[in-house]
């Protein structure tokens, strides 16, 4: 993939288009996701990966879990990675996230992923960057094995702005809805900012034997018709049927 300037890329939905419209597509494309669900769970001959990665506050929760409304529970699971456990830090970075990749049938999304091992540990410079360019590597390798073994891989970037995820944090600090998702620590984050942005524009480049999906996530509704619309083609691609009947 060329490289990639965050800073030319928009980060909210174009001007021209009408919000109530998209909104009612993406509930179309949400029902059709469910119904191929359906179809990939019954086969059980392929499997889906969804990876979601952005910025604290870029809206990763909310994206997976309307985007994904339809699908019937016993196909998805959704695993969110956070610090490394100590039986985890035993192991190599790769084992806790090879043991939750999704076996024929299934679809399952990462809220944050391997890419964490080549971003914030990166920005903390808690590794070195000779450790980080094996990284790379290995990660490449990972994910087409992964696919060569049936798994469909999606990599999404929630891409915003600066301004848009301070007005994020302030939410979490002042609505009573929202206050049980503020954390300091993501404030302490916010401060490397531009090292994030570096760190991700090197993971699009050097990561990249399947390709990147920027989302423009400025505008919530927007995120999630282009998340779910690429979700969609996926599955169409896979072209799946349902098996025959075992009488």
């Amino acid at each position: 993939m060329p490289k990639i300037n965050l800073e030319d890329i928009n980060t909210r939905s174009p001007k021209e288009i009408n919000k109530e419209e998209i909104k009612q597509k993406t509930a179309e494309i949400v029902k059709k996701i469910g119904e191929l669900q359906d179809v990939l769970y019954a086969s059980h001959s392929r499997s889906l990966l969804v990876i979601v990665q952005g910025m604290d506050a870029s809206g990763k929760d909310g994206a997976i879990r309307d985007v994904f409304s339809g699908v019937n529970p016993m196909g998805i699971r959704v695993i969110s990675f956070k610090k490394p456990t100590e039986e985890e830090l035993d192991h190599d970075f790769l084992w806790r996230i090879h043991k939750n990749v999704p076996p024929k049938g299934m679809i399952h999304v990462f809220n944050r992923s391997h890419y964490e091992d080549v971003l914030i540990v990166r920005v903390h410079k808690w590794v070195d960057e000779k450790t980080i360019k094996k990284r790379f590597d290995f990660i490449n390798s990972f994910e087409e094995l992964l696919q060569e073994r049936g798994t469909a891989i999606l990599k999404f970037y929630l891409h915003i702005s600066e301004k848009e995820q301070q007005k994020r944090f302030l939410e979490r600090q002042t609505m009573p809805n929202k206050m049980w998702k503020f954390n300091q620590q993501d404030l302490e984050e916010a401060k490397y900012w531009p090292d994030y942005r570096k760190c991700y524009e090197d993971v699009f480049e050097k990561c990249n034997v399947i390709p990147w999906e920027i989302i423009p996530s400025d505008h919530n509704f927007y995120k999630e018709y282009l998340i779910a619309k690429k979700v969609l083609k996926t599955l169409e691609d896979m072209n799946l049927s349902y098996p025959p009947s075992q009488f």
